[in-house]
């Protein structure tokens, strides 16, 4: 990196760290990622997706506490390895049973098991079914949901999802719509005529129709909620960088890279892209919000990411009915969970297209 640069990007974060709005969304994106990252360290839950069903205490308040009894498992659990749960999670080697109350006799330990609100159900356990500390108070900080499965649990998991889907749909749609841009722009002619009619078809038809139509031609799920979203939102970027583009290929520094003969895939890759990264950056962070928006709608839509993974999406469609109801955090809490992520990355765009804008500003 020549000194020139280095002091531009000095600059740029100086004026960065000046806007409390853009470090604000920083942070909060920064422990975004790392929650995504070790999502099944944090949970209550580290089960794979989160997904514990306990189906009678379904549909709790959050503060909502239950003692539990846990039985093992009739098979032999694997045991799980650091990369491996940091991955996946770690099955669980118990069923957990929700009760009243217990007392031991001999080798058997009687529970009254929770059925419903003063329903029980008297049940006997060989101690050999169960581990040296059998009984567990669990908190659900923010309730449970309509198949009794830990909400603060599954909307940990689903930072992994938001930010997967985000990160893969601006490398797709910063890959398209760099390099279409860039040669619309640097060559011109009949080449920008055509690639601009094609991104003038794309521009016309609805994200959500043509996301539809991508999904329903890959199918539903994980991968394809990536693919789909990408492919919808390379348009507004290839557009932003042929126009940066037709603007720097005219300076002298491009005809002099012209003159000593080098090649135009050197000149555009060498000397164009990193003049343009800035506005690159800006609407690369405009595009995350977006598609974690995107993903959001199509999962709750039921055309995005599959059960039992804990879409942020999903989680609302599968809970949305209990806003009317007397429990309506089970479907608020993930909607204040896109809130904020989509409001962290429009702060933090907005902060990078101040401080890279460097024109009128004194470093």
């Amino acid at each position: 990196m020549s000194a020139g640069a280095h002091s531009f990007w000095q600059a740029a974060w100086k004026r960065l760290k000046k806007n409390k709005g853009a470090i604000s969304g920083l942070i909060v994106i920064g422990i975004s990622i790392l929650v995504a990252v070790f999502c099944y360290f944090i949970a209550p839950d580290s089960s794979p997706y989160a997904n514990r069903i306990i189906l009678e205490i379904d549909g709790e308040k959050p503060g909502f506490r239950q003692t539990l009894l846990k039985v093992r498992k009739d098979r032999e659990v694997p045991s799980t390895g650091f990369f491996r749960r940091l991955m996946n999670g770690k099955e669980d080697p118990y069923y957990y049973v929700p009760i009243t109350s217990y007392e031991e006799k001999g080798d058997s330990l009687i529970a009254q098991k929770f059925i419903d609100e003063g329903v029980s159900e008297r049940q006997a356990y060989a101690r050999a079914q169960l581990p040296a500390e059998p009984v567990v108070n669990k908190t659900y900080v923010l309730g449970t949901d309509s198949y009794g499965r830990d909400i603060l649990s599954r909307l940990i998991v689903g930072t992994r999802i938001s930010l997967s889907v985000g990160l893969i749909t601006v490398i797709i749609s910063i890959s398209i719509g760099l390099l279409l841009g860039s040669l619309a722009g640097y060559y011109r002619g009949r080449t920008d005529e055509i690639i601009m009619w094609f991104i003038n078809v794309i521009w016309s038809i609805p994200t959500l129709l043509l996301v539809f139509a991508i999904t329903l031609a890959l199918g539903k799920g994980f991968w394809q909620v990536f693919i789909a979203v990408g492919l919808t939102m390379w348009v507004n970027v290839a557009r932003l960088v042929r126009g940066q583009v037709m603007a720097v290929r005219e300076l002298e520094y491009i005809e002099a890279t012209r003159a000593l003969g080098f090649s135009d895939a050197r000149a555009i890759a060498r000397h164009i892209w990193p003049n343009i990264i800035g506005p690159v950056m800006v609407i690369a962070a405009s595009n995350f919000a977006s598609a974690i928006v995107i993903e959001a709608g199509l999962s709750f839509l039921g055309v995005g990411v599959q059960p039992p993974q804990p879409s942020w999406g999903l989680m609302i469609k599968e809970n949305y009915n209990f806003i009317i109801t007397n429990n309506p955090m089970i479907a608020l809490a993930p909607g204040f969970a896109i809130m904020l992520l989509v409001l962290a990355f429009n702060l933090l765009g907005n902060g990078l297209r101040d401080a890279l804008n460097v024109r009128g500003r004194v470093s």
